[in-house]
């Protein structure tokens, strides 16, 4: 079954206080109709092959691609400004001066949201095994169960730090307000997640499977999870197993971020979105809409712009600086002219929608999310064996995607050479930077590095503080503070 054209099935899910935002869709917020009662569901195959579908279904979502994850994931760093215009959405503010507090409406929509998605991947895992069905379906559909949740986990421990661990449905009243888990503990859950998800996952599916989880995809969101913590081990072994597994980088860097390109060889996973003229409910993700050329009819609302600071990290000639950014005054591989009069100085490509494709009352929300893509993996791969006294394999991974980069263009993007190893790290950590720009990876990235004081601290960042955001105010007061806050919030 298709899990594009998938709505989150509602049954019994479990939620906490949701702001809305007020650039927020009204289709995201339609009563549900037609739904099946959740007595009468957890019966069939059918009902388990809805219910994980809509797991994938709610990873579009606003909270989850939108304002929220921006905020959370991208506007604090080095490569992004708010975007659109100086009055508009002015809460961004917050996050790119490090002055956020934990009453703001983002901080809690990303948490429900994540916390959203791991209801459903809950409901699945304690449902599913009783269902009379396919045993090998069955196996997997509870290890993409296992993913997802890991998946959200990871996002939630990278934002909030130690979070309320819920591996269950609550059963009453009594089991829906637990405590913050310490940050150990739940990446030790993600990691358990990851192993056994992997375990289970194939290698990958027939076209009509396209884009569910994988064993790559698990693996090299473990090894991920793993660098979060410096295990370098763990990260050279994952990175080497995905490595060996038949991927590779799409050859042209531009067109590999194309809708049509979507699921290529170098995707370990992406967020599948799409749009269906009779589903506005499943046509629900605007990652590309709130991040497209603003004023333009067939753009979008114009957020999460590149910096200045990104624009000049580029080496000179590297192609990937304008396949990452749109210019003014450029006309794109696809045909379209960017106005020379826009009102910021670039937008996100990689969300880009040409515009003959243009869609009335959402641009874009055919455009999937990239979540982890293989270039990812040999830079982690580099990293670690760089880390691990194996310069020469550091090398061989960091400058692979290098030569992608500069295609069959000579006397740019160089081979690295050096085997310093604070050298060859510094080499890595600028290769991620401009590999992944505008991914939402570059702001925990250089949390994770240690360097939040030598990057952010111009823009107010604060050691021993945000690493951090704050937890939202409204889930501490529902839990008549069992929760407790962040230091420094």
């Amino acid at each position: 079954m298709n899990i594009k054209l998938q709505k989150w099935c509602v049954v019994g899910v479990l939620s906490t206080l949701v702001l809305a935002s007020s650039c927020k869709k009204s289709f995201l917020d339609v009563d549900p109709q037609g739904q099946q009662a959740a007595q009468q569901f957890w019966k069939t195959q059918d009902d388990a092959t809805k219910a994980v579908n809509a797991i994938y279904g709610n990873l579009r979502t606003w909270e989850n691609l939108a304002f929220p994850a921006i905020a959370i994931e991208s506007t604090g760093s080095d490569e992004a400004d708010k975007g659109s215009t100086p009055v508009d959405a002015t809460f961004f503010n917050l996050y790119d001066t490090f002055t956020v507090t934990s009453t703001e409406g983002s901080l809690q929509s990303f948490w429900t949201g994540q916390y959203r998605n791991i209801n459903l991947c809950n409901q699945v895992l304690d449902n599913v095994p009783s269902i009379s069905m396919d045993e090998s379906l069955k196996s997997r559909y509870l290890a993409e169960a296992k993913f997802v949740r890991a998946y959200s986990y990871f996002r939630l421990v990278r934002a909030y730090g130690g979070v309320p661990l819920r591996l269950k449905v609550p059963a009453d009243a009594s089991e829906y307000n637990i405590p913050r888990a310490d940050k150990a503990a739940v990446y030790a859950q993600i990691e358990k997640d990851l192993n056994e998800a992997a375990a289970a996952l194939p290698a990958s599916y027939g076209a009509s499977d396209l884009g569910r989880a994988t064993k790559g995809a698990a693996l090299g969101m473990h090894a991920k999870v793993a660098m979060y913590q410096q295990k370098w081990s763990d990260v050279l072994s994952l990175t080497n197993q995905v490595i060996s597994m038949g991927y590779s980088l799409f050859p042209d860097f531009e067109k590999g971020f194309r809708t049509q390109n979507e699921n290529n060889v170098e995707s370990l996973f992406e967020v599948q979105c799409e749009y269906y003229p009779t589903n506005l409910d499943a046509s629900n993700s605007q990652y590309s809409q709130v991040q497209g050329v603003a004023g333009e009819p067939a753009g979008g609302w114009g957020f999460n712009t590149p910096s200045q600071a990104l624009i000049d990290g580029f080496e000179t000639g590297d192609p990937r600086r304008d396949a990452t950014i749109l210019f003014p005054g450029e006309t794109t591989p696809q045909g379209d002219f960017i106005k020379t009069n826009i009102v910021n100085i670039g937008y996100n490509q990689k969300s880009y929608v040409p515009f003959s494709m243009f869609i009335a009352g959402n641009q874009g929300s055919q455009q999937n999310f990239r979540a982890l893509r293989f270039a990812d993996v040999l830079l982690m791969n580099a990293e670690a064996a760089n880390e691990l006294g194996n310069p020469s394999l550091a090398l061989t991974s960091l400058n692979k995607v290098r030569a992608r980069a500069r295609g069959t263009l000579s006397g740019i993007l160089p081979d690295v050479v050096t085997t310093d190893k604070a050298l060859l790290r510094s080499a890595i950590y600028n290769e991620r930077k401009v590999e992944l720009a505008l991914e939402n990876d570059r702001y925990f990235d250089v949390i994770r590095q240690g360097r939040g004081v030598e990057v952010f601290g111009v823009k107010g960042w604060k050691a021993n503080k945000n690493e951090v955001w704050p937890i939202p105010q409204t889930e501490i007061e529902l839990s008549g503070g069992l929760l407790t806050q962040n230091p420094g919030y």
